[in-house]
């Protein structure tokens, strides 16, 4: 198993243990209530809907990262086409930084938490 499946196997773990707000609307609420840790947008995600989750993300505080797979994808592990992902568990957060900075080949992990993409 590569790393991007694991990655998609771990976010269909967390949906199973309700630990994710799928979709723009629900991450910014998420996020709002404080209950997010970590922000996941797809690769494939539009420029808007990516800016408007970055500025969301940062107003409030939480890491927001590139999560390498595309809508599809993650729609195949979490049964949901999304492109905002809001990660609302401490521990599983730090599991999935962990799987993208592996996944990524050394000093190219894209954190996301700037607006001049």
């Amino acid at each position: 198993m590569n790393e991007k499946e694991r990655l998609l196997s771990f976010l269909g773990i967390a949906r199973k243990a309700q630990r994710l707000s799928m979709g723009a609307d629900p991450a910014l609420e998420a996020l709002r209530k404080g209950k997010a840790r970590l922000v996941l947008v797809a690769a494939d995600l539009s420029p808007r809907s990516r800016r408007q989750a970055l500025e969301a993300a940062k107003a409030h505080g939480v890491p927001a990262l590139s999560a390498g797979v595309t809508m599809d994808e993650i729609a195949f592990s979490v049964g949901k086409r999304t492109g905002i992902l809001a990660v609302n568990d401490e521990g599983f957060a730090g599991k999935l930084a962990a799987m993208l900075e592996a996944a990524a080949p050394a000093g190219t992990t894209e954190e996301v938490d700037s607006l001049d993409d």
